[in-house]
């Protein structure tokens, strides 16, 4: 099927059916109706990349993640897409892995696809990267590193507020040694994370040491290793809060083969409210940093400065507001600290005892 049979079959001109396509205004809604109806009753597909040369509009939203495997995106593309579908957008979605050289690759595939605006959920790619993209004027969304200038927008994280919850949360019951794991501190996100808990922890007046903060990156193997390094301190924390849900999940695993019982002898507190939390055994506490929100935000506002006539001088701001979520991994601190000690042999697994490989 070819756009000049639509225009037959519809009795209309070629013209009149690539405004109706392109949704000119000045089709009357009856002829729109007809030449619709013909679209729909042939299967007629139009060409996309000929419609952007018409309208000089491609309709393509990008989207850049760090790893689309980090149960923390999906949710993100889940969202972005849906909305991009409801406002008739497609999505060029790329997932970084943390490479340079790759993200380069995914901005030039951008920027030759003709995208009319980058969502990047990135936390911890360079700003230079970018330079391509600033330079044609396309819109950006950041998450909270993106500078003050126009089409660019920011998702700024309150982070203190959820993460306040937390550690008065772990006070509450009785909590006085208290440890943080962080992400990497190279990444400003997982500084200002360490941050909120510090001020935290100072609001109401209980001492951190820094032997209780460890640097994480943000996986479970990273809380693995986060655990057993606090393990080895003559008064272990009887509780923890991790940077994010997958290092707390790491302390969880650990904690299971060195015998500790989670929430009676040590509480563990994560951040992001991932949908793996709920699943955890026991479910886990955690700080909720909506990822549907996140999307929601990011899609209006690259819809917002492709509508916008003339852009703000100093781009636009947007706020994310995390909160505490209850589950069952934190209750009251024991009298004494987590003690080591392994209930099962690693290849003893159920089965009267069998061994298993």
């Amino acid at each position: 099927m070819s756009i000049h049979e639509v225009a037959r079959r519809a009795r209309v001109s070629i013209a009149t059916v690539s405004r109706t396509i392109n949704g000119v205004p000045t089709v009357t809604p009856q002829l729109s109706r007809r030449v619709w109806k013909v679209i729909e009753e042939l299967g007629y597909y139009p060409n996309t990349q000929a419609r952007a040369l018409v309208s000089g509009r491609s309709r393509i939203f990008g989207l850049i993640v760090s790893e689309i495997t980090n149960p923390f995106f999906p949710e993100i593309v889940q969202g972005f897409e849906d909305l991009a579908v409801q406002h008739n957008y497609e999505i060029l979605t790329t997932s970084t892995v943390h490479d340079p050289k790759r993200m380069a690759l995914s901005v030039r595939r951008m920027i030759e696809r003709r995208v009319e605006g980058v969502a990047i959920v990135t936390f911890g790619m360079e700003e230079e990267l970018f330079d391509d993209l600033k330079s044609r004027q396309v819109p950006l969304v950041f998450i909270d590193v993106g500078p003050s200038l126009p089409r660019m927008s920011n998702i700024r994280i309150d982070y203190l507020h959820g993460i306040r919850q937390a550690v008065q949360h772990l006070a509450a019951l009785r909590h006085e040694r208290i440890a943080f794991i962080s992400g990497p501190l190279a990444l400003k996100t997982a500084v200002a994370r360490q941050r909120a808990f510090l001020q935290a922890m100072e609001e109401i007046g209980l001492p951190v040491e820094s032997k209780y903060q460890i640097e994480g990156n943000h996986t479970m193997e990273g809380g693995i290793e986060a655990l057993k390094k606090l393990l080895t301190l003559p008064k272990s924390p009887t509780g923890i809060i991790c940077s994010n849900d997958m290092t707390a999940i790491g302390v969880m695993r650990q904690s299971y083969e060195e015998g500790i019982t989670i929430p009676d002898d040590l509480s563990v507190i994560g951040f992001d409210d991932i949908r793996l939390a709920q699943f955890t055994i026991p479910p886990l506490t955690t700080v909720k940093m909506s990822q549907t929100e996140i999307a929601r935000l990011a899609f209006h506002a690259l819809l917002a400065e492709v509508q916008r006539k003339m852009p703000s001088l100093n781009g636009s701001e947007y706020i994310l507001r995390t909160s505490l979520v209850l589950r069952d991994s934190t209750a009251m601190a024991p009298k004494s600290p987590p003690q080591r000690g392994r209930r099962h042999s690693p290849s003893v697994r159920g089965n009267g005892g069998a061994l298993r490989e």
